[in-house]
């Protein structure tokens, strides 16, 4: 691959490194540190158990830095295209957007039920902290390390205890899933099947309706009724059972690493504000009735307009 011209596209986050397109446009480099390598194999290994991901054509190291080369999924991620369809404005999905997160979801939940991982109690216990990143939620947050939080997280373990474990994703959403695969495995670890996929749709309220698009009940209602159509085929249960517990340790991980480390920064306080807000309202819901509904969120120019909390620890 020495003979691409690499392009600069982003700094990869929580971690050291870029992302790189080639000229051409049909590669993807990733750069880091020696964790990338780890990340390179646990890429190949999902390859070969059916993930739908992008094959990986090169890695090594480079100034220093390990690297790895992907293949494109295409130019436009489901993101792109419903942030093209609503033409920056907030609207609900396009259709052709929603019909393209389930297929693509389906495919995804039905290859990661088919290589499931032994399960164990300490095993399930560990993913909250991997994937909620509660040991940054709770450092920038103390007033939140509560009886009450860990109760509450020990009821969604429990409601678990059942589900396959499966190598998962923990950053999946629209911006990193394409009607040809699923890109940026950099947070992957051990989940209950269905953590990906189930809340794709869901966590779009956590950004607050800055991203431009909304997901309407009746779409999400499809989409959920299209992955327990496929858990159902593959396990014999439905997956969507399972949305509030999802989504409560998703709470965790859009909160983390939000405090913002300049107090003038006020747009990152009233940011970092929203989000302690959703979850506070998240835990309310899921202790009342185990259900959280996005839909009741507000949205951020909602919450910063006068729906704001003294919510500073």
């Amino acid at each position: 691959m020495s003979e691409n011209l690499w392009e600069f596209i982003k700094n990869r986050t929580a971690a050291d490194g870029a992302v790189w397109r080639s000229a051409d446009g049909k590669f993807f480099k990733r750069t880091g540190g020696a964790e990338l390598r780890e990340e390179a194999a646990f890429h190949r290994r999902i390859a070969e158990l059916g993930y739908p991901v992008p094959r990986v054509v090169d890695d090594g190291t480079e100034d220093d830095k390990s690297y790895f080369v992907e293949e494109s999924m295409g130019n436009a991620s489901l993101h792109d295209t419903a942030v093209a369809a609503t033409g920056g404005q907030s609207a609900v999905l396009a259709e052709e957007v929603v019909s393209g997160a389930a297929a693509i979801a389906a495919r995804l939940l039905v290859a990661q039920a088919a290589h499931p991982h032994p399960a164990s109690a300490g095993v399930l216990r560990e993913w909250p902290r991997r994937a909620g990143f509660t040991a940054n939620v709770f450092a920038e947050n103390p007033d939140l390390d509560t009886p009450r939080v860990r109760a509450l997280t020990g009821r969604v373990l429990d409601r678990l205890e059942s589900a396959p474990l499966v190598w998962a994703h923990y950053d999946y959403g629209l911006p990193n899933a394409f009607p040809a695969g699923i890109i940026d495995w950099q947070h992957h670890g051990l989940a209950p099947l269905g953590y990906d996929v189930v809340p794709a749709l869901d966590i779009i309220a956590f950004k607050g309706g800055s991203k431009g698009y909304t997901a309407g009940p009746a779409q999400r209602s499809r989409y959920l009724a299209a992955l327990d159509q496929a858990s159902v085929r593959a396990t014999g249960r439905p997956v969507s059972e399972h949305l509030a517990e999802f989504l409560l340790i998703k709470s965790l991980f859009f909160l983390a690493l939000m405090k913002p480390t300049d107090p003038a920064r006020t747009d990152k306080l009233i940011k970092w504000q929203y989000r302690r807000r959703l979850f506070t309202m998240g835990l309310d819901q899921y202790e009342h009735s185990e259900t959280i509904d996005t839909a009741a969120f507000p949205t951020l120019t909602q919450f910063t307009a006068g729906d704001r909390i003294a919510s500073r620890p």
